[in-house]
């Protein structure tokens, strides 16, 4: 399983769809945070990852452009390119929220 810095992984649990940006990756562990809440993070390992249940979402990050918060946010991901850039392959820019999947199991995922 080959993960990169800046892809999305998603991951369905009993009440809704959640989706983990990949901070970081180094040799042995792999940093996530989640899109819905930037404070969240966690390591894990690309076999702990896969073997959980997360699917990849998308290649290009998400970058919220619409953040407007008083508290001071430690966790940031700093952005390769300019978050209006639209990736004609994944039909989104990336400051816009990716697409909710169906997953493999015919289990259609719905926002909440």
């Amino acid at each position: 399983m080959d993960i990169h810095t800046g892809e999305i992984y998603g991951k369905q649990t009993a009440t809704r769809f959640v989706m983990y940006n990949v901070l970081k990756v180094g040799k042995t562990s792999i940093t996530l945070q989640n899109i819905d809440n930037p404070l969240s993070l966690f390591e894990t390992t690309a076999q702990k990852l896969q073997s959980s249940g997360y699917i990849r979402i998308s290649r290009t990050p998400y970058i919220n452009t619409q953040a407007t918060t008083s508290k001071r946010r430690k966790a940031q991901c700093k952005p390769n390119r300019c978050p209006y850039t639209l990736d004609f392959l994944e039909d989104r820019a990336d400051c816009e929220r990716p697409q909710l999947v169906e997953a493999d199991f015919g289990v259609k995922v719905t926002a909440q």
